[in-house]
């Protein structure tokens, strides 16, 4: 009897936090009609602002893999001196609160800022403009990314490294046919997630882009902006933003799940 009013307590907390992840979205979705999903998909505002999103985190995207891929590698596979110092600053946009993310970059790539006479000297303004989208989506997504190739990098066993450099491949055929195959997997998830993450971030960037239509204005300030004047256009870009964010974190459960088979020549 006991065993039993447990694990119908379970299910009952359980089915309460999944209604309550659920219900919340399903009821945004019930309010879009999906013709008057593509009719207002196609208005100039929501347009811009999903033309605007997806070439900004892009942008952030390629970022996140091109800096963020050789720091996941070293702290990984490499020991130096104040390597937890290293992964505390790394994760430490994940839990600082998106506006002081937001009034951070301002001090420092704003005209005022740290960087900002140095960058104006050199014809660069970053706060306010497009850069500013790309730096503040790259800043509060790059932890995701980071970690999770940083993961992978790191499940990697050296048995099997070492057991191909014993059958004479080469340090540069080990990495292509064993190394990154195997950390492959990880890294695309982990681009997915940042990618995610940029696509809905909004705290940092207002503050540090603004919310200039055309400009900085991603889907999620559109959102913001329209709430308290069309309503309807808030409720297409939200469902637009879920939709978007579900089939992302769906495509890195199947990233996650997969396993790629080593091959040595």
């Amino acid at each position: 009897m006991t065993a039993l009013l447990g694990r119908l307590t379970l299910a009952l907390a359980c089915a309460i936090a999944l209604a309550f992840l659920t219900v919340p979205v399903v009821a945004l979705l019930l309010r879009v009609a999906p013709t008057d999903l593509l009719r207002r998909a196609t208005d100039p505002t929501a347009l811009d602002a999903m033309r605007l999103s997806l070439i900004s985190t892009l942008c952030s995207l390629g970022l996140m893999l091109t800096f963020g891929t050789p720091l996941a590698y070293a702290l990984a596979r490499r020991r130096f001196p104040g390597k937890r110092l290293v992964e505390t600053v790394v994760e430490l946009p994940i839990v600082l609160p998106p506006a002081v993310a937001g009034v951070a970059l301002l001090f420092t790539f704003g005209r005022r800022g740290l960087l900002g006479p140095p960058l104006s000297a050199l014809g660069l303004d970053i706060a306010f403009a497009f850069p500013a989208v790309v730096l503040a989506q790259t800043f509060v997504a790059s932890p995701f990314y980071i970690n999770a190739a940083r993961l992978s990098f790191a499940a990697v066993p050296n048995e099997i490294l070492e057991a191909a450099a014993t059958e004479g491949a080469g340090a540069a055929q080990v990495f292509r046919r064993i190394f990154a195959p195997l950390a492959l997997p990880g890294i695309l998830s982990g681009a997915i997630m940042g990618w995610a993450r940029a696509l809905g971030e909004f705290g940092a960037t207002i503050l540090f882009a603004g919310a200039f239509p055309g400009r900085t204005q991603t889907m999620p300030l559109a959102i913001y902006a329209a709430l308290e004047t069309d309503l309807d256009t808030t409720v297409v870009l939200a469902a637009i933003l879920a939709v978007g964010s579900f089939t992302l974190l769906l495509g890195f459960r199947l990233l996650s799940g997969r396993r790629l088979e080593p091959t040595v020549e």
